[in-house]
Formats: C-alpha cells, sequence, structure tokens
C-alpha cells in the first residue's frame, strides 16, 4: 500500500510541474555540448560524406551545382593502383609507430615512477617533443636524415656504415618517417601511462618484494596487467592520431619517392591541395575510410572493454 501511494504521489500534477524546472535545467546545460557536436562533429562530417557523393571541382564549389556521382568516387579509389600502397603503408606506418611508442612510452613511465633526483627535470625534457610546432620538429628530421650533411649519417659513418638516403630511396623513406612520428608520440604515451602507475597502489609493490618477487615479476603481475585500461586508451588514442597524421610526411617526403611513403591521409591530401588542380570529392572518400577503420578501431575498443573482466 505504502508503494502505491508513494507512485501516486510522484505522478500527482504538482510534482510533474516541480520536474519540469529540473528538466529545462538540464537541457539548458546540455545545449553548449550538442550545438558543439553538431556544429564541429556531425555538419563536418555530412559535408564530407557529400563531398564524397558528388563531382566537386573548384568551379562546382564556386557554382554550386556538382554532378551527383553517387558511389563512383569510391569505386575509383579502391580500383586505383595506388590504394593496396597507400593502404600497406598505412597499416606499416600506424602499427609500426604506436607499437614502438607505447613501448617506449611504458618503458620511460616505469623508469620515472621509481622516482629519483632529477626525475621531474628529465620527464619534463621528454616532453619537449610534444610542445614543439610540427613544422620545426619535421624541418629537423629532415636536417638530420639528409643523405649528405645530415647527423644521423656522420654517425653511422664512424661506425663503418655507409650513406643511407633516408628520404629519397624508396626502400627507407617510410622508415625515415616512421621514425620521426615516434619521436613525436613518445611524449604521449609516457604522460598518460605515468598517470596510470601513479594510481597502482603501492602496498602491492611491497607485498610482492615480501613474497620473493623481483623486478620483472612485479611488472608482468602486477603493473602491466592494471595498467591495462589505461593502455587500451593510450593505443586507440594513438592509432587514431597516428592515422590521419599528414604534417610530417608532407613535410619530410611529400609522400615519395615514387609514393613509397603515400599513406591514405598523404593520398587525401594530394588529392585536394597538393597538385594544383583539386579533385576533393576523391579526397573525402579517401578521408571517409580513414573514419571507418578509426570507426572499427574503437568499436573494438568498446567490446574488449565490455569483454575484460
Amino acid at each position: 500500500m505504502a508503494s502505491i501511494r508513494t507512485a501516486g504521489a510522484l505522478s500527482h500534477p504538482a510534482h510533474r510541474a516541480a520536474r519540469r524546472p529540473l528538466r529545462w535545467t538540464t537541457l539548458a546545460f546540455l545545449a553548449p555540448l550538442i550545438v558543439y557536436l553538431l556544429l564541429f562533429y556531425a555538419y563536418p562530417l555530412y559535408r564530407n560524406i557529400e563531398l564524397s557523393l558528388h563531382d566537386y571541382t573548384p568551379r562546382a564549389f564556386i557554382q554550386g551545382n556538382p554532378e551527383f556521382t553517387g558511389l563512383e568516387n569510391y569505386a575509383r579509389i579502391l580500383s586505383d593502383g595506388a590504394f593496396l600502397r597507400a593502404l600497406g603503408n598505412t597499416a606499416l606506418f600506424t602499427l609500426g609507430s604506436i607499437a614502438v611508442q607505447y613501448a617506449l612510452g611504458l618503458a620511460l613511465a616505469v623508469f620515472f615512477h621509481r622516482g629519483f633526483r632529477l626525475s621531474a627535470v628529465l620527464r619534463a625534457m621528454f616532453l619537449v617533443p610534444w610542445l614543439l610546432p610540427l613544422i620545426v620538429s619535421a624541418s629537423a628530421w629532415s636536417w638530420m636524415l639528409n643523405s649528405e650533411n645530415g647527423i644521423v649519417n656522420a654517425a653511422l659513418q664512424a661506425f663503418g656504415i655507409g650513406q643511407i638516403n633516408w628520404l629519397t630511396s624508396p626502400d627507407t623513406s617510410l622508415l625515415a618517417v616512421t621514425i620521426a612520428n615516434i619521436w613525436l608520440g613518445v611524449p604521449f604515451n609516457l604522460v598518460i601511462l605515468y598517470a596510470g602507475l601513479q594510481n597502482i597502489p603501492a602496498t602491492l609493490y611491497e607485498a610482492a618484494g615480501l613474497d620473493g618477487a623481483n623486478g620483472w615479476q612485479q611488472f608482468w603481475r602486477i603493473t602491466f596487467p592494471l595498467l591495462r585500461p589505461v593502455s587500451a586508451i593510450t593505443l586507440l588514442l594513438g592509432l587514431i592520431y597516428t592515422l590521419k597524421v599528414v604534417d610530417i610526411i608532407w613535410i619530410m617526403t611529400r609522400g615519395g619517392p615514387a609514393d613509397a611513403s603515400t599513406t591514405l591521409a598523404i593520398w587525401s591530401y594530394r588529392e585536394a591541395f597538393g597538385t594544383g588542380q583539386p579533385d576533393f570529392s576523391p579526397a573525402a572518400a579517401v578521408g571517409n575510410l580513414l573514419i571507418l577503420i578509426a570507426f572499427a578501431a574503437g568499436l573494438v575498443h568498446v567490446r574488449l572493454q565490455k569483454e575484460a573482466p
């Protein structure tokens, strides 16, 4: 009977009227977020899809009468001989970058987590690549990897290794831009993983030490398992960021030589802005493929998080 009276009281018009201001207040707080998402996420995505389904030339942009082509731009991209090359380069560049960035970031995070004199200063110095403008970082790596007077070749020659054409050889250009991108991404992994280590209770390590576990055993049985959620989001964000990298590759190699370092992101940028004859619709189609890849990675992340114990 008490529950029936309570339900009846909550459904009383006075209670419904009291809930109405709260509902409007909630909507008022949500409105800025909804407007932001619509303007900066939903609308650009809609425009990108529209671009890929029409034949947008510079003239069509001005006149506003692009021809509807349906999925023709996607068919053109998938049948292009450069697609598989760009897809393979994207996979190598992305997976190689995030794997090494994560490994180095984790190693440095564990190293600095132990705490020692100058730890904070050294940790701050490792953030420098993250703080520099990308054009400065890319230009610096272009100079260091220069075939004739680069510091990297000079160091290798001291060990008897001959000249390597890092940026001008199809065999090494993708490796060169991957090395530069790894250098840029390590600070991000260091910061996120170091923050994750701060949340692991020190008592777990003390108990493991009393049980006779050495440092390696403590890492594999305590640190690595408890960092799994942080590691998952770090790898996901690294994947999404690396998929869309354009600036580093464009400044260092422009995707060459002979498309050896052309990724899907570079291909999209080149189609739209890099040839002097903009072809926006195929560029948008390539961009949408990148969005689908990132979306699929996000779904995998969500699925793994649900299945995690």
